[in-house]
């Protein structure tokens, strides 16, 4: 094998490796990765014992030929998502280590908890951060139209089905605006407190490499079509919660969707049921409606129209393709009592 870090997620059954050094490898079992390694049980022991230890470790091989070297990727509430190995001779110093990080993001209330490492690789700011960040899902997708791997991602968060798992990688600009691209691998489980749905993820800053250029799903295409207008943004939801998954044009500076990240919550009480009316036009096809969100100032609620599609992310699988826009002053009139 080569002398780069590899990145092992450890969730499943068997580890699976994700990256080496910062090139994506989409979960190869690690015994299909090192077949021909014969290190491979040693590092396979390794693994296991890094993973009993809770923390890095450094081992020598039977043969005394090779140093194995081992850190670990550990979320906030203490459980390990994955663990990074370097194999090389004695002499020889590692070279330097891309820095993984951890999420957990919570399906059934839309937010998404992130270690300072897993920020730093999405591109934002943790210069005058804390060491984690509370994030709504839209904050973990690029704003863009959505490519084959981002409907992958979403039609797994949107299903909710423990087990699944994804990996690929997404092509987004820093807080610097600066293109950087960086790699997800996340599993969908039960939180064994809660009972609720989680994915558990790990990201690392990538090899810039060019998107895969398949739209992924008639859905994912019909949503990269759908022409930007000035004063409408688009936006992806799913349908079942209204949680906001994905900007496909930069977020609407009219209201705040970060107001709270439960989707319940965004919207005025008085006006759920106008959503629920909404939810049941689907059937026919575009459903459409004007509902008060919480305004952008944090002061009140705006009124906001929203136009809704459904789209096919995969097979079965379905989001909202929303357009958002301010109502007009005769749209406005048509709602008020008379």
């Amino acid at each position: 094998m080569s002398h780069d870090w590899l990145l092992v997620e450890t969730l499943g059954s068997t580890p699976a490796v994700v990256a080496q050094g910062r090139r994506t490898t989409r979960l190869v079992p690690i015994t299909s990765f090192l077949r021909r390694d014969p290190h491979l049980m040693a590092i396979q022991t390794a693994i296991g014992e890094t993973l009993r230890a809770g923390h890095g470790l450094s081992s020598i091989t039977p043969k005394n030929d090779r140093v194995i070297r081992t850190e670990v990727v550990r979320m906030t509430d203490g459980r390990i998502h994955g663990v990074q190995l370097w194999v090389g001779p004695p002499d020889m110093e590692p070279p330097e280590r891309p820095i993984p990080g951890a999420a957990v993001w919570h399906l059934t209330s839309g937010t998404a908890v992130a270690t300072r490492e897993a920020l730093a690789n999405r591109g934002l700011d943790t210069d005058a951060g804390t060491s984690t960040a509370v994030l709504a899902f839209a904050e973990n997708f690029p704003v863009s139209d959505i490519d084959g791997d981002e409907a992958r991602a979403l039609a797994m968060l949107i299903r909710r089905r423990p087990g699944e798992r994804f990996c690929g990688t997404f092509h987004l600009n820093d807080f610097r605006g600066e293109p950087i691209t960086v790699g997800l691998v996340a599993r969908t489980m039960l939180d064994p407190d809660e009972q609720q749905p989680v994915c558990r993820v790990m990201n690392w800053r990538a090899e810039p490499d060019p998107p895969a250029g398949d739209a992924g799903s008639n859905g994912a295409q019909q949503a990269a079509e759908a022409s930007a207008t000035p004063g409408v943004h688009r936006a992806l939801l799913d349908l079942t919660s209204w949680t906001l998954l994905k900007w496909l044009d930069e977020p609407a500076p009219f209201f705040d969707w970060r107001a709270s990240l439960a989707a319940d919550h965004l919207v005025h009480p008085e006006d759920r049921h106008r959503m629920r009316r909404m939810a049941a036009d689907f059937a026919s096809g575009t459903a459409c409606g004007i509902v008060r969100m919480a305004a952008g100032n944090g002061d009140g609620w705006a009124p906001v129209h929203v136009t809704v599609d459904r789209v096919e992310l995969d097979d079965q699988v379905y989001a909202g393709l929303a357009a958002l826009r301010r109502p007009d002053a005769a749209e406005l009139a048509a709602l008020a009592p008379a």
